[in-house]
């Protein structure tokens, strides 16, 4: 193999890949980047059982040919060529590779190509076209609520549905949950998914800067994201997501309008004060117009933050996990929310002023 490549685009690709690749010790080839250079260029493939992505990238082919080398070294060593607008990459007699630039070369040691897994094909009709910003916004809106355990799957993933030309991305820890819908034209038949949340994470990332529609294939087990010389593919997981919808509060007792900011900087302040437990406790009299949070530590002392805020209804005086509801600000656009409290043992419900695009809910805390 012998190749000429612009080295910007081959970075990307190669940061791309090593993001996705198998970080275990079990699979040494899971943690590289597959090369293979013919008549459409040079075909990039990473996996880690669990996420595929293959790349086509154009580039002057002298010989064709294919190689496995560890993705974290061809990365690591692009990133120090600077200066450099093209990169040279030929495997050498032994198996090995030699990429060379203008300041010099390295030699990476490679391994069986033969031994690299390949890519499954996600085959069928395809299911819905959506851009990959819109994909990356749903995905991110609602990641963060999702569960660190692989103890329950379906807890550790994004429900992904249509419902009334919306995609509906949603992710819950049983402590907090979030929901995010996204207007997507013809959607058609979408069966409802389970997306592990390390894969989605990873496919946020890949598909953020695609600004136009990709390609949607799902079948029973395999989501594949098709753009262009892109192909990403990650498995799904068989479960049962919550019925969530059942513990939205639809009744309120109390609901306070806030900025953004504000909010955020109480938390900030409050963080300096806060307990193991990350507990706050948020206080709404109405009649006096006052939405003040306390947060305190036996060890450092206290803190008490008080908002301007629009209020209506009753008395509140609730504890939560301050971080859970600091998570959501991320993801609400507009400058101002709305805090809805429908009693002492319910869940809190939050939503940007006029976008009702983004709902969020946190589960309140005991004393």
């Amino acid at each position: 193999m012998k190749i000429e490549i612009i080295k910007e685009r081959l970075e990307v690709v190669v940061n791309q890949a090593e993001r996705v690749a198998g970080k275990g010790l079990s699979l040494p080839v899971l943690s590289c980047i597959y090369l293979n250079a013919g008549n459409n260029g040079l075909i990039t493939r990473a996996t880690n059982l669990d996420l595929g992505l293959e790349v086509k990238i154009p580039a002057k082919v002298s010989n064709s040919g294919e190689v496995v080398v560890p993705v974290n070294v061809l990365a690591s060593f692009l990133s120090s060529v600077q200066g450099d607008r093209s990169v040279m990459v030929e495997s050498g007699s032994d198996g090995n590779i030699v990429v060379k630039s203008e300041r010099g070369k390295a030699v990476i040691k490679s391994l069986p190509s033969a031994d690299f897994p390949t890519i499954p094909k996600v085959v069928g009709e395809r299911t819905l076209r959506i851009s990959g910003k819109e994909l990356s916004s749903g995905i991110k809106s609602v990641a963060y609520s999702s569960s660190t355990s692989a103890v329950k799957p379906e807890l550790a993933s994004v429900y992904i549905y249509a419902n009334d030309g919306q995609l509906v991305f949603v992710a819950t820890d049983s402590f907090r949950l979030a929901e995010k819908k996204i207007k997507v034209k013809n959607i058609g038949e979408f069966n409802p998914i389970l997306l592990p949340i390390r894969n989605a994470i990873e496919i946020s990332k890949v598909t953020e800067n695609i600004g136009d529609a990709m390609e949607i294939f799902i079948n029973k087990n395999q989501l594949a994201i098709s753009h262009g010389d892109l192909y990403l593919t990650s498995r799904l997981i068989d479960g049962v997501f919550p019925n969530y919808l059942e513990i939205i509060p639809k009744d309120f007792h109390c609901e306070s309008l806030v900025l953004k900011h504000d909010l955020n900087q109480a938390f900030k302040v409050g963080s300096i004060f806060s307990d193991s437990f990350n507990q706050v406790s948020i206080r709404v009299l109405p009649s006096k117009k006052l939405f003040e949070l306390k947060t305190s530590n036996p060890a450092i002392g206290e803190n008490i933050y008080t908002l301007p805020a629009a209020i209506k209804g009753e008395e509140v005086n609730i504890n939560f996990n301050f971080r859970y509801i600091a998570d959501a600000l991320q993801s609400i656009t507009s400058d101002s929310l709305t805090l809805r409290f429908s009693g002492p043992h319910r869940p809190l419900l939050m939503r940007g002023v006029g976008d009702h695009s983004f709902t969020y809910l946190v589960m309140p805390m005991s004393r």
